[in-house]
């Protein structure tokens, strides 16, 4: 198992517990919810039968009223209620009746004015020192209304909800949680290995891609070194050195992609140059050398145009450029010219000097060095040679004997690390 399933199971496991923690409440109120529910529907049809049972509770009567109100009230409590009032259709209360429980919590529940409601509801109370009651309201209605309203009277029942009732509450609602947090949990074991197996075919499409834009790298170097009569060695090595020089600087990611793409297509530009100057054996003149100096903005042209090749804009552009602001096309200096083009001019320089050409014999390390150093504050960034410099004696010994598949290797290795593709069989 590697570092991203790894993650990836972390992720999931995270987040089915996130899941598992916000659903447990909710299920535990949605239990809560219901048996309060349960209990004001069977407060509504003990009313309805109450309304039966006892048809003269309501009586014009005052005597009859309450004497029938007061047996039907003294029926409902002790089961479902402990405090049963019952109020006439103008509001005045007509009949009361308390359990123990009742009298005990009665002056506890909040008081109100005279019941004028149109339909059912109920508050769910806990009242000081613990006791957790429902207080139900009940419009009571006839089957031949006596009033616009319909409403023949009131009944109000207070229920103190039970120990073995609450116990039974709080199972449901753990039982329910426990469900719901067990749900959460087995959909992440279930989507844990559809993720995996997405997103290792989604990096496998990723490194297709980079395989793919790394080949289109390689075929427009070698058709660079061709035009410059160049075996392409150099462009695997400056993309290395830079690479190397940017490892120092901790560059990772896509700066480091970005640095090695532009180094190895830096000159991509002198596609678009004439032979007649490209391959001119003496010096250039000034129009020659103008011309030459052409190919920066041909090569930017060529990258812009190309989507994938992008992040090598900025070594393309400014590979000319100097500290000292001598260089070109745009005459940057200092810290206006982007990082990776500095990392790569000392790459470039020390390239230049420390191989062979056909028109030169490669200079001495020390020299190299020496030129390189001169160039610190002028030429180059001297941050760049300061980290540079260190590495330097390491980076000669690799090249010096090397050849052009020796140092394709050694830039493949590069591409492995940063692009994270398979090398080459």
């Amino acid at each position: 198992m590697d570092s991203f399933q790894i993650k990836t199971g972390r992720r999931i496991a995270l987040v089915s517990l996130a899941l598992a923690c916000v659903s447990s409440p909710v299920a535990w109120w949605m239990e809560r919810e219901h048996a309060e529910d349960s209990a004001v529907a069977m407060a509504i049809e003990e009313s309805q039968r109450l309304l039966a049972q006892h048809p003269d509770a309501f009586s014009l009567d005052p005597l009859v009223g309450a004497s029938s109100g007061q047996k039907a009230a003294t029926a409902l409590i002790g089961g479902l209620f402990d405090i049963a009032e019952l109020y006439d259709r103008r509001g005045m209360k007509i009949a009361e009746s308390s359990t123990s429980k009742g009298e005990l919590i009665e002056g506890q529940v909040p008081s109100h004015g005279r019941p004028a409601y149109r339909s059912s509801f109920y508050e769910s109370l806990e009242l000081p020192g613990g006791p957790w009651v429902l207080r139900i309201f009940i419009p009571l209605r006839a089957e031949h209304p006596v009033a616009e309203t319909g409403v023949r009277g009131y009944f109000e029942g207070v229920r103190v909800i039970p120990d073995w009732q609450r116990r039974q509450m709080l199972s449901g609602a753990m039982m329910s949680a426990a469900l719901v947090a067990l749900a959460a949990l087995l959909c992440g074991a279930v989507l844990y290995p559809v993720v995996v197996h997405l997103t290792a075919e989604n990096r496998e499409k990723t490194r297709d891609l980079l395989r793919a834009n790394i080949s289109m790298m390689e075929a427009l170097g070698r058709a660079i070194a061709k035009r410059d009569s160049d075996t392409g060695a150099h462009n695997y090595r400056v993309a290395w050195i830079a690479s190397r020089i940017a490892e120092q600087l901790s560059w990772t990611g896509e700066q480091m992609q970005a640095l090695i793409v532009g180094s190895f297509l830096h000159d991509i530009g002198k596609i678009a140059i004439p032979d007649a100057i490209l391959l001119k054996p003496g010096k250039l003149t000034e129009d020659e050398f103008a011309l030459m100096r052409t190919h920066v903005q041909q090569g930017e042209d060529i990258i812009g145009s190309i989507q994938a090749l992008g992040p090598a804009n900025e070594v393309v552009c400014a590979h000319h450029e100097k500290w000292d602001g001598s260089g070109y096309p745009r005459g940057l200096h200092g810290p206006h010219i982007p990082m990776s083009a500095r990392v790569f001019a000392v790459a470039d320089v020390y390239d230049a000097l420390s191989s062979r050409r056909p028109y030169k014999e490669p200079m001495p390390f020390d020299d190299v060095m020496v030129v390189l150093g001169k160039g610190s504050g002028h030429h180059f960034d001297p941050g760049v040679i300061q980290v540079f410099e260190p590495i330097a004696s390491e980076i000669f010994q690799r090249l010096s004997a090397a050849d052009e598949s020796q140092c394709r290797k050694l830039l493949e290795g590069q591409l492995q690390r940063y692009f994270q593709i398979a090398p080459r069989c």
